[in-house]
């Protein structure tokens, strides 16, 4: 009779230890292969200073001497030349400034935003809802239009769709209809969203009035500075004239000559 392999036997409690085990795996974390100061260790190096200015070529310990003096670090930037190429920055605030930029890269995701009307909606309470569709297309956002039926409103579904229509119309050339108005329950909806060519061209209109608003601004105050100055140069002027008649006035008259007793003699 043949004998077990124990060695090779299992406890079933070992098994649910390995099990548990291997479903959790250690990820090493990303280094930054990038070398940086005393991790620089080559013969030599060619040199640029914080400024763009090229001082040669040094060996590391001397680049990262000067380096030091000026509150920085010595970055290897080429590692493939010959000899290396490094220069002389602020690596936190270079890494930074890389990590913001990327993050600047990534597009904007559109979301869906929704405004909701009713058949009954006034003209002043659409113009609000329009203002905040619009805010939401020119920002990059899909904006799902609702008209909500209540009670017999269901009856005359067709001023909701008029009310739709309206909507798409004020909305103008930045919006584009995705979704084509639809029945869902008590609630008709439509997707539009930004005509980007149209957006852009939106944008570009209103910086333009934003400086054309400021020049005018700036015309009319120097306008208007323009007649008070000349003002006060008449006024001064008058006063001028008013006070020079006023010294003329108070100078006192010649007296007549005093004739002596003996001179009359």
């Amino acid at each position: 009779m043949q004998m077990p392999n124990v060695a090779c036997y299992r406890w079933p409690e070992e098994e649910s230890q390995i099990s548990v085990r291997s479903k959790f795996r250690i990820v090493a974390p990303e280094r930054d292969s990038t070398r940086v100061n005393e991790r620089i260790r080559v013969r030599e190096v060619r040199v640029i200073g914080a400024d763009g200015e090229q001082l040669g070529v040094m060996t590391p310990e001397d680049a990262l001497v000067v380096a030091r003096e000026d509150g920085l670090d010595l970055v290897e930037v080429a590692a493939n030349s010959r000899p290396p190429v490094c220069r002389i920055m602020d690596y936190g605030k270079y890494k930074y400034e890389q990590k913001k930029k990327s993050a600047s890269k990534k597009s904007h995701s559109a979301t869906l935003k929704e405004v909701k009307l009713r058949p009954g909606t006034d003209q002043h309470d659409l113009n609000f809802k329009l203002n905040n569709a619009r805010k939401f297309l020119m920002e990059g956002d899909k904006v799902k239009v609702t008209v909500m039926f209540r009670g017999r409103e269901m009856v005359h579904t067709s001023r909701g769709r008029k009310q739709l229509d309206e909507v798409r119309k004020q909305l103008g050339a930045i919006a584009k209809m995705e979704s084509a108005p639809r029945m869902e329950g008590r609630f008709m909806s439509m997707i539009l969203v930004a005509d980007r060519e149209a957006v852009a061209e939106a944008k570009r209109l209103a910086e333009g009035g934003a400086e054309e608003v400021s020049e005018a601004e700036e015309t009319a105050q120097a306008t208007s500075e323009k007649p008070k100055t000349e003002e006060k140069t008449s006024t001064g002027s008058a006063e001028a004239k008013v006070e020079a008649s006023d010294a003329v006035e108070e100078e006192p008259a010649s007296q007549p000559e005093e004739v002596s007793p003996a001179a009359s003699e």
